[in-house]
């Protein structure tokens, strides 16, 4: 065995060897890989869970609160104690506590509606998800189909160069005994020129497509991979019996784009009704607990003297009067706590008189939030409906295509066969069979683009029914 068929021999398994190793990737997994993934899709769940906790602040909004403090200073000079109520030039240490509650009994109702109005916002960020994962999915369903169809023109492209060396081949021996002339060898070398040209951009096409699929699919670039290939029968399998007005109504119920605008209008008309309602009186019901100590109170012990003060003189006989000084304590901690501690219940009514219009221009922003959400709305609709049409229409026209290129395909191969026997013979000149030839492969091409054209629009119209984008 020679050095250079034995090197082409090794070559041949460690390609063989690298490609089957390489993972092999469905439509689903690149879908599932990509939406996996994306940052996109990431920071929108974000948006999603934080929209999930403003429902939850929205609830509490409607239980009591419920507050307690405690402070503790000390009081120098002469102030008035607040436990005693009494001056005192002693310094003194003070500790109070309470605890209040409040519970909004009515208020318009704003509280109910901000609670609807976060549910549908909830909602709309749900959407904001399944919008960027179904614009994700369309992204990855249009590049691995691009893959698909630059595969097979590159296996075309590569047949087509092996048909056209061939025919050089036999070019040479007609040449060398004098059947051919050096015209006709000339043709057959440009058919190969032509063929090495297809195959350099099928391949380069079919590189860029996987580039940009792995890409989509937030995949090391350096790690390849093969994609699936559907079935063969995947055309006669698809469901070409559309019609926009099914579809359309069809999308209505599923499409997130549409979904996502109309919670957007539902959310901005409860932020009306909410504005609304706080300009109406706030009805509240409050309660509190409050007790409070000082170091300076004390208490008289009655049994317990000291000594005497004198306070007057008797009248006639210039008798001192005395008074006994009975001896005190402080009040331990415990008792004043006891003694000081306070219960207060009542109702407040706060109505709004006058608030720099602050009331009045935010029901009037929440009106112009909500007409521009409607007005988003009806163009989202506008939108889908144009655009359904338009891909209804599109899918018929080119599932009339595709059968169109079936046809011309078969007749280019069926012509180049023949003209290719007549050639041999002598009947027909190179200019004839290189014509043929180059309208067979012209066709062929054709042919492979427009079939996964078709498979892509029919796809498309899954995408608006809301069907899981694969290959049957």
């Amino acid at each position: 065995m020679s050095t250079t068929l034995r090197t082409l021999l090794i070559g041949s398994v460690l390609v063989s060897t690298n490609v089957f190793a390489q993972e092999k990737i469905t439509l689903e997994q690149a879908i599932d890989s990509a939406v996996t993934r994306n940052i996109q899709v990431r920071q929108a769940r974000f948006d999603e869970a934080i929209s999930y906790e403003n429902v939850k602040l929205a609830k509490g909004s409607t239980l009591p609160t419920l507050n307690g403090s405690l402070a503790t200073y000390r009081l120098f000079g002469r102030t008035v104690d607040p436990t005693t109520s009494q001056f005192t030039g002693a310094a003194s240490t003070i500790a109070q506590g309470n605890l209040f509650a409040d519970v909004t009994l009515f208020q318009g109702f704003a509280k109910m509606n901000d609670i609807k109005q976060s549910k549908y916002l909830l909602e709309a960020n749900k959407n904001q998800v399944a919008k960027i994962k179904n614009d994700l999915t369309l992204l990855v369903l249009y590049t691995y189909l691009r893959v698909l169809s630059n595969r097979d023109l590159l296996a075309a492209a590569k047949q087509q160069l092996i048909f056209a060396k061939e025919e050089v081949e036999r070019q040479q021996k007609f040449f060398k005994v004098g059947q051919k002339t050096l015209a006709d060898l000339s043709q057959a070398k440009s058919q190969v020129a032509n063929a090495e040209s297809n195959q350099t951009n099928a391949q380069n096409e079919m590189e860029r497509a996987y580039l940009t699929l792995a890409h989509a699919m937030e995949r090391d670039r350096n790690k390849p991979f093969l994609v699936v290939d559907p079935a063969k029968d995947q055309v006669e399998k698809l469901n070409l019996a559309y019609t926009a007005p099914d579809v359309y109504q069809a999308a209505l119920q599923n499409y997130p784009d549409i979904l996502l605008a109309t919670n957007n209008r539902l959310a901005a008309e409860k932020a009306v009704d909410a504005a609304k309602g706080r300009q109406y009186p706030i009805l509240s019901l409050a309660g509190g607990l409050t007790s409070s100590y000082s170091s300076s109170a004390t208490t008289l012990l009655a049994t317990q003297i000291t000594g005497t003060v004198p306070i007057g003189v008797v009248a006639n006989t210039d008798a001192t009067v005395l008074a006994p000084i009975y001896g005190n304590r402080p009040i331990p901690f415990g008792d004043q706590l006891r003694n000081n501690f306070t219960q207060v219940a009542g109702l407040s009514l706060s109505i709004p008189i006058a608030n720099g219009f602050r009331s009045n221009i935010n029901i009037r922003k929440a009106k112009l939030a909500h007409q521009n959400a409607l007005a988003t709305e009806e163009l989202t609709k506008s939108n889908i409906d144009k655009t359904v049409a338009e891909a209804v229409w599109d899918v018929h026209a080119t599932q009339k295509r595709y059968q169109a290129a079936l046809v011309t395909f078969k007749s280019a191969q069926d012509a180049f066969k023949v003209m290719r026997d007549r050639y041999t013979v002598g009947l027909v000149n190179s200019l004839d069979i290189n014509i043929a030839a180059t309208e067979r492969n012209s066709a062929e091409f054709a042919l492979i683009q427009t079939k996964y054209e078709l498979i892509l629009k029919s796809k498309v119209i899954d995408y608006y029914l809301g069907n899981k984008i694969k290959f049957d």
